[in-house]
């Protein structure tokens, strides 16, 4: 499963590629931020720069590496849009909330820093034939990465990050398909509980690496989301909120989870010196949960948003729009 190596974590980065990494990756807003606004009053940040996999990626793998073909970016788009996903992802739900302009360099310390790490981190792991053991044993070095990651941000004068744990991956096609798992392995819903577990396990040391760095930079404001509660939720009532089919993906080919690593979203082969596509989507992409296999659909994304953006499930339990406030 080779394809999980090319979404390369930002996480793991060097700090001199972050000026280009914040250019990459910056979805970017209009209206300045005042230090010197009421406390209750919403933040007004003027950039949001995100750091994560193709989860969150908005369009700067297809810019540097390959573009991101049809049929992705179907049902908002019209046409392919750098994302791997249908429409819009999580990141651009929440850059909706402010706007979207590109930012100069002076709004890099009244910026909203958001991460979404952890699941390519995670499953490279797997890629490389390790067990789920040896995979756990990665994590203090991966936390590492991200670690250093957030001090090079902060010392290029970010004070205000948002970081959405990892989500559960075991309930995803492209792991279901491509690891065998024995009944006992198999959780009541229909997941992988193996990778799940790594999944709980990282989030549990994500969780106190940002407490961590609240008490080493306690000018900075932390925001921890735990989108894996909330992703786990909708794929165990699917059915009840309005989706189809949770572990089969949207656009892939074949087998029980329509998932063939060969042959990725928009695949094509010739027949009779025919182009013809053999990874199409589904009949009705706003029903699915999973769009490739890897990614989450449009539809899927929105319900993570309306869950996450209130603040229901972050630490502190501040909305997004007041992420630049301490409790």
């Amino acid at each position: 499963m080779l394809a999980l190596l090319l979404h390369s974590p930002i996480s793991m980065a060097a700090p001199s590629l972050l000026p280009l990494l914040l250019a990459l990756t910056s979805l970017s807003l209009p209206t300045i931020f005042s230090s010197s606004s009421s406390s209750s009053s919403p933040c007004s940040f003027p950039a949001i720069f995100n750091f994560g996999d193709s989860n969150s990626d908005t369009g700067g793998m297809s810019a540097a590496f390959s573009t991101v073909s049809a049929p992705n970016g179907e049902t908002f788009f019209g046409a392919p849009a750098g994302r791997y996903c249908d429409g819009r992802l999580v990141i651009d739900f929440i850059g909706a909330i402010f706007k979207d302009l590109l930012p100069p360099e002076k709004y890099f310390s009244q910026a909203l820093y958001t991460f979404d790490i952890g699941q390519n981190d995670l499953t490279s792991g797997y890629v490389s034939n390790l067990t789920t053991e040896q995979v756990k044993e990665t994590i203090p070095v991966i936390l590492g990465k991200f670690t250093d990651a957030v001090k090079n941000v902060y010392q290029l004068g970010g004070r205000y990050f948002w970081i959405h744990n990892t989500g559960p991956f075991g309930c995803l096609p492209y792991v279901l398909a491509g690891y065998a798992l024995r009944a006992p392995e198999v959780d009541s819903i229909g997941c992988g509980a193996p990778f799940n577990e790594v999944a709980q396990r990282f989030n549990a040391k994500l969780n106190k690496t940002v407490m961590r760095l609240r008490k080493s930079f306690p000018s900075a404001v932390f925001t921890y989301v735990d989108v894996y509660t909330i992703k786990y939720s909708l794929i165990s009532q699917a059915e009840r909120l309005g989706f189809e089919q949770p572990f089969v993906a949207c656009c892939g080919h074949g087998g029980k989870y329509n998932f063939d690593v060969r042959y990725s979203c928009g695949a094509t082969k010739k027949v009779h010196n025919t182009k013809v596509i053999i990874s199409n989507t589904c009949e009705d992409p706003s029903k699915r949960i999973c769009w490739d296999g890897y990614h989450y659909s449009e539809a899927a994304n929105k319900w993570v948003f309306d869950h996450i953006v209130d603040g229901a499930f972050s630490d502190p339990p501040n909305p997004v729009t007041m992420a630049c406030r301490r409790q």
